[in-house]
């Protein structure tokens, strides 16, 4: 299977600049330079980037040069969303995020080349870049684009307007500088890519190429992103490898599939095998298995992937010992909790906490051996429930039967 086929099959080619035949030859042709950017909008990249990641890597092994822009002049202005103007975060915030990123960057990407557009936009004058590159593009066809044409209504500044050349105005210097002869972005960039596509069609009179990949949604129809608040970081300190494990896990029997195919580097014969598994036995979920062990190996490497099933393992056999509160709370951050305020008989806690409905239920739970804390049981009513017994001196785990789980926050 060729490049083109392997990413038709994957369902990564959405928008194609010019004809997809000539993308074709490209693509499965003789080694080139593409580019990818983003925007320093947080100090580290998240799920939704690493769809686009994965891409650039693609290409990569395919004998492709990647060259991936962290944009420290665009992320100072921001790319228009469609609802709302972005904050204008400040440049020491935006040097903080840089340096983040472009570290996950290279342990993703080994291959790449890492470039900022700030270095080449903190001499251009305004009135030099109006003259090489403002006259070029046309007001009406800016105004034509979707993004633009959704914000006319609410309002949108010029510099949110302008955003637009300075991305078109990247390609071009990239494809003079760099041979940068394609552009590899989410669906959303379209606009921009197309502007960078005739810039250098006007300016150098050179052909270049470009193709969007479809936005990554998640069951709800929501992007993974900051701004839709479902973000999964891949800096392992704001997201453990454990809690991105335990969504995709979770990902949805009609999603799965799409995610396979986008998120890992299985080959066609692999992931079809494994889909084939998951339909004749789906209680096995082999497929989120696959999917999230596959994910958190390529992001946080085998040991941390290996580690988050170990995790998952213990979690669901109720065993709390040896795991972090982190981990513990990205498995059960959405069962209900209470503030452990005054040290009790276990009853009481039971009774106060609606954990029981009654101090004769509660009762029964007990001698039962259906309630446990911290993954032990106790038999006992009258075990007074200490601060010194938290994990981590943070957390109580309380279970009643075999998944009901309460957590008490010291």
């Amino acid at each position: 299977m060729t490049l083109f086929e392997d990413l038709k099959w994957r369902g990564l080619i959405k928008d194609v600049a010019g004809e997809e035949s000539e993308l074709q030859k490209v693509l499965d042709g003789s080694p080139f330079s593409f580019y990818w950017g983003t925007d320093p909008t947080a100090d580290s990249l998240h799920l939704g980037h690493y769809s686009s990641l994965c891409m650039a890597k693609r290409l990569a092994n395919a004998g492709h040069h990647p060259v991936l822009l962290c944009g420290g002049a665009t992320g100072r202005i921001g790319d228009p969303r469609p609802t709302a103007e972005r904050e204008i975060i400040s440049e020491e915030t935006v040097n903080n995020n840089i340096n983040g990123i472009r570290s996950q960057i290279t342990s993703l990407v080994p291959s790449a080349e890492l470039v900022d557009n700030y270095d080449w936009m903190k001499d251009y004058t305004f009135l030099g870049f109006l003259r090489d590159i403002g006259k070029y593009i046309n007001v009406n066809y800016m105004l034509d684009k979707d993004i633009i044409r959704r914000r006319l209504e609410t309002g949108i500044t010029f510099a949110e307007f302008s955003y637009m050349l300075l991305q078109g105005y990247d390609f071009l210097h990239l494809f003079q500088e760099k041979k940068c002869i394609m552009q590899v972005a989410g669906s959303d960039q379209w606009g921009n890519i197309t502007t960078g596509v005739d810039l250098i069609r006007k300016i150098a009179n050179e052909t270049a190429y470009a193709f969007t990949m479809p936005l990554i949604l998640d069951p709800t129809g929501k992007k993974f992103g900051k701004s839709e608040g479902n973000a999964l970081w891949l800096d392992k300190e704001k997201t453990s490898p454990y809690a991105i494990y335990q969504y995709l896990i979770n990902s949805d029997d009609s999603k799965v599939l799409e995610y396979l195919k986008v998120f890992t580097f299985l080959t066609k014969e692999q992931i079809e095998d494994v889909y084939a598994q998951q339909q004749a036995a789906p209680e096995t979920r082999i497929a989120q298995k696959t999917l999230a062990w596959e994910v958190v190996k390529d992001i946080h490497g085998k040991e941390e992937a290996d580690n988050a099933v170990m995790v998952s393992q213990k979690l669901f056999a109720g065993d709390f010992k040896g795991l972090s509160v982190k981990d513990i709370m990205a498995g059960l951050g959405g069962v209900p909790s209470f503030e452990y305020k005054e040290e009790l008989p276990l009853i009481d806690v039971l009774v106060n906490n609606k954990i029981a409905s009654s101090r004769r239920e509660a009762r029964e739970f007990i001698t039962g051996k259906a309630v446990s804390v911290n993954g032990d049981v106790i038999t006992d009513e009258s075990t007074v429930i200490t601060k010194a017994m938290a994990i981590e001196g943070q957390i109580l785990i309380f279970r009643r039967g075999k998944k009901k789980y309460f957590i008490g926050k010291i």
